[in-house]
């Protein structure tokens, strides 16, 4: 049973941390992939000798000073704490094995508390089932956790990630379940769209394929469309009540970045159609209102929704910028494209920044209107009753 993580160890190590930085800029500027695997091999095993002696903290605090000073250091030592963490190899009876965290997301929305929780043991068998028919290679041991994570009850680190990985592989060569301790985790924060994480453990032969599209015979378009389908309809009931969409499921962290750059678009789309469900009006009835809001330097938009004429703001979407966005990534174009999509037509666009206001008593973001105020959103009160649960997204 997976159970709370100990806290990893405080107090980080000076040379440690000046030898990842050494090692990251040296893999940074190779040359050669022979030389990238000089300093790769030499990286991975301090990281590995780090994780092991549960030293969160020289690893965080080597990623600060790069981050700052080299970004394409920073990159390199990044993925490689991330490889480190959610992919390992061990032996099984004498064989060697590849074990490899995965993810399978869910983008969703309701009107009501989006469910995160335990998963019972008939659709833990079933998704499992289609995770062997569709994603995962002929070889393949795989195990999954027995619970509907939230973003709020992720791994908190690259420690506890490890951890996750290793309870999990344990259960692939036993049970195929990892059973988690519901009362272990934080409680779920409430959103109108939110994104859910099946979590698991694939093992494979070492260097054989892990996924059916790297097999001869396999292709990546059709694995997603089956998985959407069939792997979709097996976890949809555990959202009842809501609207959801099923990701290709992948290795861990990159496919978490993947379902946090999706997550944006779709909630702009849920949000449109929540307040047409709620309000009992079409989109052309609404504006929409984009601003960009910085800190040091500018951290995401906010889009402040209105009925048109009316001055409230009665819902508002954050657009976070992602790994390599800055102000230079023209993201006011997907932010208009998608609300063309779901049929909004009255879009103003504010070029000046707005500072990262949220509100001094619930700690809300604050949303611009047309006049280029900050305020806070308020929340419309339904036309009429509506029984019906979310319709799904187009």
């Amino acid at each position: 049973m997976l159970k709370r993580n100990r806290t990893a160890r405080r107090g980080r190590s000076p040379a440690n941390e000046v030898e990842l930085i050494r090692l990251a800029e040296g893999l940074a500027a190779s040359t050669s992939r022979l030389e990238d695997t000089f300093w790769l091999t030499r990286l991975t095993a301090l990281i590995e000798k780090l994780l092991q002696d549960r030293d969160e903290d020289t690893l965080t605090s080597a990623l600060d000073q790069l981050a700052e000073n080299d970004a394409e250091a920073y990159t390199a030592l990044a993925d490689a704490i991330e490889g480190a963490c959610e992919s390992f190899r061990l032996t099984i009876n004498g064989k060697a094995w590849d074990a490899l965290l995965f993810t399978a997301p869910l983008l969703t929305w309701s009107r009501w508390q989006i469910a995160s929780g335990p998963i019972n043991a008939e659709t833990v068998r079933n998704t499992q089932t289609q995770l062997r028919a569709h994603v995962f290679a002929q070889d393949a041991r795989i195990a999954i956790a027995d619970f509907l994570f939230s973003p709020d009850q992720l791994p908190r680190g690259f420690v506890p990630t490890l951890e996750l990985l290793q309870a999990l592989t344990k259960a692939a060569q036993d049970s195929g379940t990892l059973k988690v301790d519901a009362r272990t985790l934080p409680e779920t924060r409430a959103f109108l769209s939110d994104t859910r994480y099946v979590i698991g453990a694939v093992l494979v032969p070492a260097d054989e394929a892990i996924f059916r599209w790297q097999e001869d015979d396999g292709d990546q378009e059709e694995a997603e469309t089956q998985w959407r389908r069939q792997g979709g309809g097996v976890l949809q009931p555990l959202l009842p009540g809501a609207a959801s969409e099923t990701l290709l499921p992948g290795a861990y962290h990159g496919t978490w970045r993947e379902a946090d750059r999706a997550s944006r678009a779709y909630a702009l789309r849920a949000t449109v159609s929540f307040l047409m469900l709620t309000l009992n009006i079409t989109a052309r009835d609404l504006q929409a209102v984009i601003g960009p809001f910085a800190g040091k330097r500018l951290e995401e938009y906010r889009v402040g929704f209105l009925r048109r004429g009316d001055d409230k703001i009665i819902q508002g979407v954050v657009w976070p910028l992602l790994d390599g966005e800055d102000e230079h990534t023209d993201c006011v174009t997907d932010i208009e494209a998608q609300l063309k999509d779901a049929g909004i037509v009255d879009i103003l666009v504010h070029e000046h920044e707005f500072p990262l206001d949220y509100c001094d008593d619930c700690g809300s973001p604050l949303y611009p209107n047309p006049e280029g105020e900050v305020l806070h959103t308020e929340p419309p009160e339904e036309a009429e009753a509506q029984p019906e649960a979310p319709r799904h997204l187009h």
